[in-house]
């Protein structure tokens, strides 16, 4: 008898840690005098309980910062690394 669970039943046993972005810090580094800069936007998620740093291109960061003020509910697959938007506000 093969015990083996065929492989889409195995995926949706997975489990996944999504956590709610409770707090979003932008921040923009100089690199060199005159030169572009970097971003990092840190996600604090579930009031502290974690953590992450997104280090996105000049062009996302701006996106994502527009993202982040139309969103009323934003979540963050610790797995997958997305970020998701829930309920936008419609201009």
């Amino acid at each position: 008898m093969d015990d083996r669970k065929p492989q889409a039943e195995q995926r949706t046993e997975q489990s996944y840690t999504i956590r709610e972005v409770t707090h979003v810090q932008a921040s923009w580094t100089e690199q060199e005098r005159g030169e572009p800069g970097k971003f990092t936007i840190q996600l604090i998620l579930d009031n502290g309980v974690d953590e992450y740093v997104l280090r996105p291109h000049a062009d996302d960061a701006s996106t994502l910062i527009d993202l982040f003020g139309l969103g009323i509910r934003t979540m963050f697959d610790m797995d997958r690394k997305v970020v998701m938007f829930g309920n936008l506000k419609m201009k």
